[in-house]
């Protein structure tokens, strides 16, 4: 079945980090509507803004203090109206982050809910008693990865609450009705005044373990110096999920023509289909972590067998997500490209994988230019709450602080929140003050400007990826059939759609390939038209260079 968010093309703006129109160092609303003709020039339909919601910023807006309140550093209602009436003149539509796990602990609700037993917003939130003179259980929250239990104590009340993130943001208990119709009318009225969805943060943890017991799970053993077990996976695709998601769609989604796309970490093909096929009537798609957020994932091999996986969801009704790079996870180019001396090669050819692969696309600021990792000299430059833990943890544990840093560099998140690169200029042309986290210091060759005159720009190649998109329902629709599966080097597919049929090939590394190869295993391509390619010059079509990518369309299809 055809739908629009089918064939969006996604651009996820990280609003502190992109543009500054105040001078106060934080990206704002008005930036990004003096941007929108950028953004509209790239192809993007849909734009995905992370959390702007009042909150104190403890994870960069994700612990929430007021879902129907703009935060006032990135301005006002009244700005972010009149953003959705620009992106809407347009032609394109607006999705707002949705954190539903979890509040800031200054929300009003927690502050109602923690001032007795026997407020109407207790149970808001999952409170237990002590047990044996301990937390209530042996779980260990995410944001120092074994340095902290989930559980704070509140003595004005005697009982801990459960946080599976900071003790600053405390999880919602779902299990409460008063609690689900709260955030349906909450949702309502942001549809309401026109958003066109939502990206659902952590949705598939909404639902704890009955009992909320112990980890029993041996191969997430204690962290850390605590002795706290960070188990993932006890809040993860919980009996009830699936009934509450259908809750949501049946009060909220279904009742307006929107997108709705779930990050669920935890999750492969085999459970995501339970979530997106389309007769469960739930989301629409799922962001899953097996390729952009998996800090093993090195060959063209497991990528391959990664994407094969997910198109089965495709075949059985349901949708899937194109992405690899996000807030949460390090620069594409720099995590499977070359960053240095093939970076424009290596930008492309990530770009056109994910264009021409089953899926909507969705496209990180700063991506379209190629912006790269940033390598801070110490900890002190990090803001990112998982690094941070992750590196005092280690250095307790008697790693050397230049080694600790050093193992967590590549994957950090600050590397794709650092202010975007509009120019040469001071900061980047991010903003005229002092800036909320330090710009790359390779701005002053990689910027939108440069981009926008270079001879080799990875910007105008994303606008001519976007532009076919939108032309070729092939990209979209196509079926999808994965040549020489176990090339560890070349990627190598078949879309056809109507009659159409396009042959992909991507050069995943730095070395050189023959063509004679692919023409082997795959014969009917002696008849092709190369459509695209990112190179400039086509020397000697017979040789695939590095990071080489090719679309060719085959004619003479054979019925």
């Amino acid at each position: 079945m055809e739908h629009w968010w089918k064939e969006a093309v996604v651009y996820q703006i990280y609003t502190k980090s992109y543009y500054d129109t105040n001078g106060d160092g934080i990206g704002d609303l008005r930036g990004i509507i003096q941007k929108l003709d950028y953004i509209n020039s790239l192809g993007a339909s849909v734009i995905w803004l992370n959390p702007i919601y009042k909150s104190p910023d403890v994870d960069n807006g994700y612990d929430i203090a007021d879902y129907q309140s703009i935060d006032e550093r990135y301005g006002t209602l009244e700005d972010f109206k009149e953003l959705l009436t620009q992106v809407h003149q347009r032609g394109m539509r607006l999705i707002m982050d949705m954190v539903l796990n979890h509040t800031s602990d200054e929300h009003r609700w927690f502050q109602e809910s923690r001032s007795s037993k026997d407020n109407p917003y207790r149970d808001y939130y999952i409170w237990r008693p002590g047990k044996d003179g301990k937390e209530p259980n042996n779980w260990g929250n995410y944001f120092y990865e074994g340095r902290g239990s989930a559980w704070e104590y509140d003595e004005h009340t005697g009982e801990y609450y459960l946080h599976n993130y900071s003790r600053k943001m405390p999880d919602l208990n779902w299990d409460n009705a008063d609690l689900r119709d709260a955030m349906c009318r909450m949702m309502r009225w942001w549809l309401d005044l026109g958003v066109d969805g939502f990206r659902m943060d952590a949705i598939n943890r909404l639902v704890k373990p009955k009992g909320l017991p112990d980890s029993p799970n041996p191969l997430t053993p204690p962290v850390g110096i605590y002795g706290y077990v960070v188990d993932r996976t006890m809040c993860a695709n919980r009996p009830g999920i699936h009934e509450l998601l259908h809750e949501l769609n049946e009060k909220v989604f279904s009742r307006y023509d929107i997108m709705v796309v779930g990050e669920t970490g935890n999750v492969d093909a085999a459970i995501a289909i339970d979530y997106v096929k389309e007769e469960r009537e739930e989301i629409d798609m799922v962001f899953h972590f097996e390729i952009a957020k998996n800090p093993v994932l090195v060959d063209a091999v497991k990528f391959k067998e990664v994407q094969r996986r997910w198109y089965h969801v495709v075949e059985q009704h349901g949708w899937i997500t194109q992405y690899l790079s996000n807030h949460d996870t390090p620069r594409q180019v720099s995590r499977f490209g070359d960053d240095q001396k093939y970076r424009y090669e290596s930008a492309t050819m990530l770009a056109t994988l994910m264009h021409t692969h089953p899926g909507t696309v969705y496209i990180y600021q700063g991506e379209e230019i190629g912006m790269t990792n940033v390598e801070f000299p110490s900890i002190e430059y990090y803001n990112e709450k998982y690094t941070v833990g992750k590196y005092y943890t280690m250095v307790e544990s008697g790693r050397s602080p230049e080694e600790a840093l050093a193992s967590l560099r590549m994957m950090s998140r600050d590397n794709d929140r650092t202010p975007m690169q509009w120019n040469s200029g001071e900061n980047g042309g991010f903003t005229t003050g002092s800036p909320w986290m330090h710009v790359n210091p390779n701005y002053v060759s990689i910027n939108v400007a440069e981009e926008e005159c270079a001879e080799k720009s990875v910007l105008r190649y994303y606008r001519k990826l976007t532009a076919m998109r939108r032309q070729y329902p092939i990209m979209v629709y196509g079926s999808y059939r994965q040549i020489m599966e176990e090339d560890p080097e070349l990627i190598v597919y078949v879309r056809e759609y109507q009659g159409d049929r396009w042959l992909i090939v991507c050069n995943f590394y730095d070395g050189i390939r023959e063509l004679s190869g692919i023409v082997k295993a795959y014969p009917e391509m002696e008849k092709r038209e190369l459509i695209l390619c990112n190179y400039l010059s086509m020397e000697n079509e017979q040789e695939i260079r590095p990071y080489e990518a090719r679309i060719y369309c085959l004619r003479d299809r054979k019925i």
